[in-house]
């Protein structure tokens, strides 16, 4: 007979939900939309310069490729790690590597992105390096999403 325990969160795991309510209590004490849309883009802006070198092009490039193909997503700190927001829901965000020790980094989408093709889609995409044809895909996908 086999057993399994459940062994908890991983720590990772725990940091990242410490990281997620540090960032509500932050965002609630905030004044005006204004200031608050502007200081929760300087938090992912330091967030991002905080990563490791290879994390660190990566969530740049998304970063920027986000701004210019969906200008009106927000972007936010989401579980310590970039996101970009439409009407306060998270549309897709952006995981380091080294955030849960992976081999890559992530581009994933929620369900408020609109990339439904018929009756199954990706939601998740590993980074491993950002070339041309891949710029190329996220500006699609991001499109796509908010379309």
């Amino acid at each position: 007979m086999s057993s399994t325990t459940y062994e908890g969160f991983s720590a990772e795991e725990k940091a990242a939900m410490k990281e997620h309510a540090q960032d509500m209590k932050k965002a609630a004490r905030r004044g005006s939309a204004a200031d608050k849309a502007a200081a929760a883009e300087q938090d992912v802006v330091d967030k991002i310069a905080e990563m490791s070198d290879d994390d660190r092009v990566l969530a740049e490039r998304v970063h920027a490729i986000v701004k210019a193909n969906a200008p009106m997503l927000a972007p936010k700190l989401w579980y310590g790690q970039p996101a970009y927001a439409l009407d306060g829901k998270i549309v897709c965000f952006f995981q380091a590597a080294a955030k849960f020790k992976t081999r890559y980094a992530t581009l994933g989408f929620n369900e408020e992105a609109k990339l439904d093709d018929g009756a199954m889609w990706a939601t998740a995409f590993a980074l491993t390096e950002m070339t041309a044809a891949v710029e190329k895909r996220i500006a699609a996908l991001v499109k796509q999403a908010v379309s």
